[in-house]
Formats: C-alpha cells, sequence, structure tokens
C-alpha cells in the first residue's frame, strides 16, 4: 500500500499537475498585465500599514490579520526542509526555477484572494466564509466540485497542516535539545487548543503577532550570515543562475530534474494555485476584492522571494549540499558552517516556530472546509476538538500512510481550484480594473489633502 501511495504522491506532485499550477499562474499573469509586479509596492503598504477601510468594512480580521494567518500556514517546513531538499535533488539552480514559480505565482494567489472575496458568504454563526468551494458553487455553478474541493482540503489538514508539523517539532527538540517527544507532543497540544478552540478572531490575533516574529528570527540569522560573508554571494547566486540552465550539478547533467525540483518545492512551499490560503482572506475586513487580493500577493513574495532565498543562498555558501545531508540537516548543518552552534540552533527554534505556525493557520483552512460539507455548529467544534489531539499523536509517531494521503490530497486541492481560477478569470481581471480606478481616485485624494 505504501509503495503504491509513494507512486500515487509522485504522479499527483509530478510534471501534469506542476505545469498546470505554473500555467495558470502565467496566463493569469499576462491577462492582469503583470500586476504582481506593477502593484508589488502598493500591495506592501497595503499590508503593513492600517486601513481606514478595515473598520467600517464586512469581515471578521483586519487585511494584516488575514495576511498573517495565511502566512502562519505558509511559513512552514517547507522554507527550511523543502528548500534544502530541492538543492540536494535538483542542483542550486533549483533555487532559481523557484523565484520564477513564486512570481506567477504571486498573480495566482491574487487571483485565489479577489474570488475568495467576490464569493464569500456569511454561515449561520455570523463567520465569513468563502475559498474555492464557495467560488466553484457560486461562480461557476460547479457545487460538486467544490464539495471535492472541501473533502479533499479536510482531509489533508490532518497530514501536511497538522501531524507533520508537529512530529517535525518533536524530531527537532529531541535531536538538539534530547526533549522527549511525549513532553513536546503535550505542550503543543495545549498550546494548539488555546488557539484553535478561539476560532478565526484569536487564530489572527495569535499569527498577526507571532509570525513577524518567528520570521525576523530567521531572516535576520540568513541575513547575519550573508553580511558576515558577502564576498561569497556573488559566487553563490552566479552558480544557482547558471545551474539553473545547465543542471550540471546534477548527474547527468539533466536539466529537467533541476526545473522539476524547483517548480514542486516552490509551489509547496508557498502554496500558490492550491487554494488553501484564500480560505484566510475571505475572513478579511475589507471594501473591494481586489485591495485583499494585493495584500494576499504579498504572502508569495515574502514567502518565496525573501524566506526561501535565504535558505537557498545560504546552501550554496556552505556547499555542503553534496555531503550527504538533506532536509533541515542540511539547513542547520550550513548555518552552523557559519556561525557555529548558534546557527543549528536558529534553524532548530525556526523549525519549532514555522510548524506551529503551520498547525495554527491550516486548523482554520480544514475547519472551513468541513464546515462546507458539514454546516453544523457542533460538527465544526467537534472537528477542532480532533484537529487538536491528533497534534499529540502526530509528535510522537507519524505512520507513513497517513502522510503519503495527506500529501496526495493536498495536490489534489490544486486540480478543482485551477478550474475555478481559469474559468472565473474574467471575473478577476473585471474586478480588477474596478480597484485599480480606486485606488487611482485614492492616491489623487491623497496628494490634495496631503
Amino acid at each position: 500500500m505504501i509503495e503504491f501511495l509513494e507512486e500515487v504522491s509522485s504522479f499527483v506532485w509530478g510534471p501534469p499537475t506542476l505545469i498546470l499550477i505554473v500555467g495558470a499562474g502565467l496566463y493569469l499573469t499576462f491577462r492582469l498585465g503583470f500586476l504582481q509586479i506593477r502593484a508589488l509596492p502598493y500591495a506592501l503598504r497595503l499590508a503593513f500599514s492600517p486601513q481606514k477601510q478595515d473598520k467600517k468594512s464586512k469581515g471578521d480580521i483586519s487585511h494584516y490579520q488575514a495576511l498573517t494567518t495565511a502566512m502562519a500556514a505558509t511559513i512552514g517546513t517547507g522554507n527550511i526542509v523543502g528548500v534544502a531538499t530541492a538543492v540536494v535533488a535538483g542542483g542550486p539552480g533549483a533555487v532559481f526555477w523557484m523565484w520564477i514559480t513564486a512570481i506567477f505565482g504571486m498573480a495566482t494567489k491574487y487571483s485565489e484572494a479577489i474570488l475568495a472575496v467576490k464569493y464569500r458568504v456569511t454561515d449561520d454563526n455570523g463567520k465569513m466564509a468563502g475559498g474555492p468551494m464557495y467560488y466553484l458553487e457560486r461562480g461557476l455553478n460547479l457545487k460538486w466540485l467544490g464539495i471535492i474541493f472541501a473533502i479533499f482540503g479536510s482531509i489533508a489538514a490532518f497530514g501536511i497542516g497538522n501531524m507533520v508539523q508537529s512530529n517535525s517539532v518533536s524530531d527537532a527538540l529531541q535531536t538538539s535539545f534530547s526533549i522527549p517527544t511525549w513532553v513536546t507532543g503535550l505542550v503543543l497540544t495545549v498550546l494548539t487548543a488555546l488557539v484553535v478552540l478561539g476560532g478565526i478572531k484569536t487564530i489572527g490575533k495569535v499569527t498577526s503577532f507571532f509570525v513577524p516574529i518567528m520570521a525576523v528570527i530567521y531572516v535576520f540569522g540568513g541575513l547575519t550570515i550573508m553580511v558576515m560573508n558577502f564576498d561569497l554571494i556573488p559566487a553563490a547566486v552566479n552558480l544557482i543562475l547558471t545551474d539553473a540552465f545547465t543542471g550540471s550539478a546534477v548527474g547527468g547533467g539533466i536539466l529537467g530534474t533541476v526545473i522539476r525540483y524547483g517548480v514542486a518545492r516552490g509551489v509547496f512551499s508557498n502554496e500558490a494555485g492550491l487554494g488553501s490560503a484564500p480560505i484566510a482572506a475571505a475572513a478579511a475586513k475589507t471594501d473591494y476584492p481586489g485591495r485583499q487580493a494585493l495584500v494576499s500577493m504579498t504572502q508569495v513574495f515574502i514567502d518565496t522571494i525573501i524566506v526561501c532565498s535565504i535558505t537557498g543562498i545560504t546552501i550554496v555558501m556552505a556547499d555542503m549540499y553534496g555531503t550527504g545531508a538533506d532536509g533541515a540537516s542540511l539547513t542547520g548543518a550550513s548555518f552552523a558552517y557559519f556561525l557555529g552552534g548558534f546557527g543549528e540552533h536558529i534553524v532548530t527554534i525556526s523549525i519549532v516556530f514555522f510548524a506551529f505556525s503551520t498547525l495554527v493557520g491550516w486548523s482554520y483552512y480544514g475547519e472551513k472546509c468541513f464546515g462546507y460539507l458539514f454546516k453544523n455548529q457542533n460538527a465544526m467544534k467537534a472537528y477542532r476538538l480532533i484537529f487538536v489531539l491528533i497534534v499529540f499523536y502526530g509528535a510522537v509517531e507519524v505512520i507513513d500512510i497517513v502522510w503519503l494521503m495527506s500529501d496526495i490530497f493536498n495536490a489534489l486541492m490544486a486540480v478543482p481550484n485551477i478550474i475555478g481560477l481559469l474559468g472565473l478569470s474574467g471575473v478577476v481581471v473585471y474586478e480588477t480594473k474596478r480597484f485599480m480606478k480606486v485606488a487611482k481616485e485614492e492616491k489623487q485624494q491623497a496628494k490634495r489633502t496631503g
């Protein structure tokens, strides 16, 4: 069974799915006129400055809290483990293809968010609910496809968003500090319960405080290495760019392997196209779908262009990816190469923070998918409770079959979501033009009053 699931996992995360995801990003990029590049400075200002519209607009949490909730789910072990795996399997050039995937992925993430807000609804509990399942149902009139997405999402949350993360934390703490896995599991379970059982408003408050701190710790560590070893950066970047088009670092010089691993790990890291992040975007207080979409777009930039680049460049600079080390051990060894034991501790602590934040973010995604299937408050509460209890089990022991199944469902989420994005691309363009007109008027007004 495990061998069969491994083959299925390799297929669903293989070229067909990756071409579908990146192809959709490329298509949306051209339809939007490279909006992700033109509007990035404005989008970053929206994301990190309070908006007057937040207070009077419909929604449960602010633009910033919606962004950090989505970032909590995406900035995870993939930023440390995934990048290292990509470099080992695909060579330094894989980092370049992660960048390319992120550039097009920003257009995808933008489109997901604009549709999530456009077609969101208020549930029986007075909370906002949105995401692929709703724009598939209300935008394309394909409720059956929305149901399929919700099934995949609610199941994937237990694996990729729960057990895999808690196991990463317990393993890292046991390796670095000899903390028993059951102790880590117990603490993680309690902390997760305190956050998750409070609902989206509690999750939003925690992530808005928690995510910047965890990102700064890791980025600061990486930037310290780069500043101290500035002379190594040009050679590292040159190797990344050269290997991206030659595949010379891979056995046999297989360029396709470089591209595949770079694209796969890029998608896995920032989740653009998978349909998870728009679920958080739908909860944001916003007056126009386009405003929140621009904020959501910055998530990919921060996740891949900044955080993943820190990991990738540091690994290439340390030149230890051919020593047999892989995953977190390679990233830890690379940081330790420059900063000693302190560098390895930065990676360990970051894994703990990144994994816990993913737990919190995915709990909300899974709950909303489950809520779409079973519109019953008691069922929703039961889902939250089970999700919390599973954290302990994952910390103590992860069954390979569970990880593989959740990995498969995670990839399968992309298929119905991409259908929705392509089918409703005209709506995305319309809403973009509508908001950009408003943004232009706001800019002119600010000049007159400023």
